[in-house]
């Protein structure tokens, strides 16, 4: 191909030699002249043709090129598909020898791994570049496929007749679709940060000048949040108030599906063979007689408990998911002499459980970057069902990215106030607060939410509050806005995670 051009002159410059020669007569004293300035002529349409041919050449060049490169990148895509296909089909024994693991948790690692890969510097507000939003785009695709293949038989009507025809399995047809537009929510969340000019990230390795307020409990491979002396303007604040709110949203109802797919899972007789005989020496005495006094606060229990780091909060967690295991298989235990059995009653094992959940629950929403527990990486490792594993992992890398977006913005909001009042500096922040009060702009009772795009209804009112002032991040407020939301949950109306397809509330996950 690099040849063609200085072919197609040589070609050039014999024709029209060739035609000149044709009409060569014997030279003369006339026709010299005549011949010189023919040969002239032809010269200076020669150079003239080949001014016109470079420019064509180059540019077909550029996109030959262009063409090259995308061919290239294409075969390197198709061959990326070929070893992750053969991952799958393998069950990751890249042996060939038959013990790899089960296909439900190799498409499950797959989903996991990818996202990983894609969304795993997450570091800023600001729109994901091309080249990933389209890699994600089209691989989260291809495993996707496999949902639309497992169905279930439903009966139609047809011709006056009833007959058995295949539909995709109901679980599928109402979930995927509702995490297909999660994801796009998330997506397009970022993509509104595009143009914003307010607020900008300062590398860790820039100078103290250069640098804005920095938190003392701020993870240290996080860039530096830098705002304007003033803080940011009203039409700012609102609009990642405003952002913050949807993201939220997206990250309750990823959190609802993924506990009730979690919830649908078979226990394995694995863990069910590793728990103790009863509630009382998985929960230890102090928590067990907290959890059956005759009165109890889930709020005075969490104080009494020691949850100044994430390993604290998840043996906790881990100690009161197996006590609601034991007391549920006793109360659907028929044979009281079994080693089950035991001398409580039906009526106080279903208390202490509510309380166990209630207690779980308040545990998630109060810390919900917390990792699995036991029992969650128990019921992903062990199970078989492929519809199952790809809802689980999809939903739960949407709830890990949502949590994230939701931090950032959470460390923008935070240099804004730090800017603003320079004596709480020394103040920490609460993680991620997840109890139903969440911060929603101001004047925004008719804008468009998650539910309302989703086709969801609950009440808002119950999930509204305005940006904290200087009063609202003493220690004082903090407590006020915990014992509001704990007292929410203990009462009888319904919450918004119940009206999201039935769910009882993300303990289901547990």
């Amino acid at each position: 191909m690099v040849g063609a051009p200085e072919n197609e002159q040589e070609s050039l410059r014999a024709r029209i030699f060739h035609f000149r020669g044709k009409n060569e007569k014997p030279p003369t004293a006339a026709t010299t002249t005549t011949s010189r300035h023919a040969k002239s002529l032809s010269i200076d349409s020669l150079s003239k043709l080949e001014e016109n041919i470079v420019p064509e050449t180059t540019e077909s060049q550029i996109v030959i090129e262009k063409l090259q490169q995308e061919k290239e990148r294409l075969q390197a895509d198709v061959e990326q598909l070929r070893e992750r296909y053969a991952k799958l089909l393998l069950g990751e024994d890249m042996s060939g020898g038959g013990k790899g693991v089960s296909s439900a948790l190799a498409l499950s690692n797959a989903i996991t791994n990818l996202a990983a890969s894609v969304f795993g510097e997450q570091w800023k507000l600001e729109p994901m570049p091309p080249e990933r939003k389209g890699r994600w785009r089209r691989e989260i695709d291809l495993l996707l496929a496999v949902t639309d293949h497992i169905v279930e038989f439903v009966p139609e009507k047809k011709n006056n007749m009833e007959i058995m025809v295949t539909r995709q399995r109901n679980d599928l047809h109402m979930n995927i679709p509702a995490l297909k537009k999660l994801d796009g929510m998330l997506i397009s969340c970022l993509d509104n940060f595009k143009d914003q000019n307010e607020f900008q990230y300062v590398s860790r390795d820039a100078p103290d000048s250069e640098k804005g307020s920095k938190r003392k409990d701020e993870k240290w491979w996080l860039p530096t949040i830098k705002v304007p002396p003033n803080g940011l303007s009203d039409n700012a604040r609102k609009f990642l108030q405003y952002q913050k709110d949807c993201v939220n949203q997206v990250l309750k109802a990823a959190m609802a599906i993924n506990a009730q797919v979690l919830c649908e899972m078979e226990i394995p007789e694995n863990y069910i063979e590793s728990l103790p005989k009863n509630g009382r020496s998985s929960l230890g005495d102090s928590i067990y007689k907290n959890i059956t006094v005759e009165f109890f606060d889930p709020d005075q229990f969490l104080s009494t408990m020691e949850l100044t780091s994430d390993h604290k909060i998840l043996d906790l967690k881990n100690r009161i998911e197996a006590s609601i295991v034991i007391w549920k298989r006793k109360m659907n235990q028929k044979d009281t002499k079994s080693a089950w059995g035991s001398a409580v009653s039906i009526e106080k094992r279903e208390l202490f459980e509510e309380r166990a959940e209630t207690i779980l629950l308040i545990l998630k929403q109060r810390f919900p970057g917390i990792p699995q527990s036991s029992l969650d990486i128990s019921k992903i490792q062990y199970n078989r069902d492929v519809g199952q594993a790809v809802l689980e992992s999809y939903s739960r890398i949407l709830e890990s990215l949502a949590f994230t977006v939701l931090s950032r913005i959470e460390d923008v909001l935070y240099a804004d106030y730090i800017t603003q009042n320079p004596t709480k500096v020394a103040c920490k922040r609460n993680p991620v607060n997840m109890s139903g009060d969440d911060i929603i702009p101001k004047n925004s009772s008719d804008s468009m939410t998650l539910s309302d795009f989703m086709g969801w209804s609950f009440d808002r009112s119950e999930s509204r509050k305005e940006f904290p002032s200087s009063e609202d991040m003493n220690d004082e407020t903090d407590a006020k806005t915990m014992q509001k939301f704990n007292n929410g949950v203990n009462n009888k109306k319904g919450s918004y995670l119940e009206t999201l397809g039935g769910l009882r509330s993300p303990t289901a996950r547990h």
